[in-house]
């Protein structure tokens, strides 16, 4: 019998990579089968977060493989059946723009473009700092798309950042067995 296999894909949101690696590891550590992907942002950009060498070596490291970070390398995911469930961890509100406009032109939005369209379980980790500001439209619609899933998510800082939204990643685990059976993890606001 053949792991479940999970796409672990990555956005921008650089101050949410040290806990969606821990995430990461804890899939790895319930003997799923996890394929790396980032978007061009999140594998080329050096920020004060951290170096994005050192980020892309410490993923290939936890998942034993090549990260996905092409667009061409990203579209097989879907025909070829890679993945059981796709999730977007960070996933920032121009990912979501992007998904719910189906724009695809990094290899996240590719990724997810490919798996959506074998109808497999997408699951959204949100990080954006407009959650309730002008990216809303965009969860909303997103919410209502079928095989598409949330991690639950709360303000982040509703004083100094009134608009920001963040999953609570810790419940990511959770999540995946949800999305696996079709079934959305709830509440999805907390």
């Amino acid at each position: 019998m053949s792991k479940t296999s999970i796409g672990f894909a990555m956005c921008g949101s650089f101050c949410t990579f040290s806990k969606a690696l821990v995430q990461m590891k804890k899939l790895v550590e319930l003997k799923y089968d996890v394929l790396p992907i980032m978007s061009f942002t999140a594998a080329n950009t050096d920020t004060r977060f951290g170096k994005a060498k050192e980020f892309t070596e410490e993923i290939e490291e936890i998942t034993g493989k090549k990260i996905i970070n092409t667009i061409s390398a990203a579209e097989p995911i879907g025909p070829k059946k890679l993945c059981d469930l796709l999730l977007i961890c960070p996933c920032t509100g121009n990912t979501l723009s992007k998904i719910s406009n189906a724009i695809t032109d990094t290899p996240v939005t590719m990724a997810a473009k490919s798996h959506l369209r074998i109808l497999r379980p997408l699951l959204l980790c949100v990080a954006t700092n407009d959650g309730l500001g002008a990216t809303a439209q965009n969860i909303g619609k997103l919410l209502n798309t079928k095989n598409v899933y949330f991690v639950p998510m709360s303000q982040d800082d509703y004083i100094n950042k009134p608009n920001s939204l963040v999953s609570h990643f810790e419940l990511i685990p959770q999540c995946v067995e949800s999305a696996l059976k079709s079934s959305q993890y709830q509440p999805v606001f907390r």
